[in-house]
């Protein structure tokens, strides 16, 4: 359940090393070679942004970014670009083929995260379709995600990174129910062993925090199945 980011790139040896910084950010990444690739790719996977490498040698950038943007299943996506030195020329051309933002690289890899967590936050909609200016919303739950904050009817709750992970999973789609499984791959590094019940013991806290300042958002138990947050009532 990691933001997936479309890299198009050449350079096997960039999309490497930014695959690998926004694996360790808690991003997963897929590569294309161009345009054709990128939409060949969007068909099957539900990308949440796009990064172009723009080189001065290669097909620039924007004619990339312009192809992307006329689809209807990749044009709502934000895509950046990074423009190596030498094709500086090409930032009018991004900007008119729609390009969302743009930086000349060497670029500060917390600089590129901070910018993909932004913009995902500002773009990405729950399956409840609530969006307030970067905060997801449901009932009277609601949490934005660049800030990692949380409020319950217009107070802050306070959780540890793990529950805030577990629960901007479950507001992205309330009412449907979550395995264990799924909340271990979206909350816990991908290199420690977690247990089940350590999972009941994290939706535990979260509830306490819940019932306090938000006592009409429910996570509910399913059996033999997970957890869920409850949809508000219309």
């Amino acid at each position: 359940m990691k933001p997936l980011v479309l890299i198009c790139s050449h350079d096997t040896e960039f999309y490497l090393f930014l695959s690998h910084i926004l694996e360790v950010d808690g991003f997963a990444s897929e590569p294309a070679g161009g345009a054709k690739e990128a939409l060949a790719l969007a068909d099957e996977r539900e990308f949440k942004a796009v990064v172009l490498d723009c080189g001065p040698a290669r097909i620039t950038g924007s004619a990339i970014c312009a192809r992307l943007k006329r689809e209807p299943r990749t044009g709502g996506l934000p895509i950046i670009a990074l423009i190596a030195p030498g094709a500086e020329n090409q930032h009018l051309d991004l900007l008119k083929a729609g390009i969302d933002e743009s930086f000349v690289r060497p670029i500060a890899p917390a600089k590129l995260l901070d910018c993909l967590r932004a913009r995902l936050a500002l773009t990405k909609r729950g399956a409840n379709g609530l969006e307030n200016g970067g905060w997801l919303s449901c009932g009277g739950l609601e949490i934005k995600l660049d800030a990692h904050r949380v409020r319950g009817n217009g107070h802050d709750i306070h959780l540890g990174p793990i529950e805030f992970n577990v629960l901007r999973l479950m507001i992205e789609a309330p009412g449907k129910v979550f395995s264990r499984d799924e909340l271990i791959g979206a909350a816990w590094p991908s290199n420690i062993h977690v247990g089940p019940r350590t999972v009941d013991v994290h939706i535990s806290r979260i509830r306490k925090a819940l019932k306090t300042a938000s006592p009409g958002s429910v996570i509910r138990t399913v059996r033999s199945a997970g957890y869920s947050l409850e949809k508000p009532d219309d």
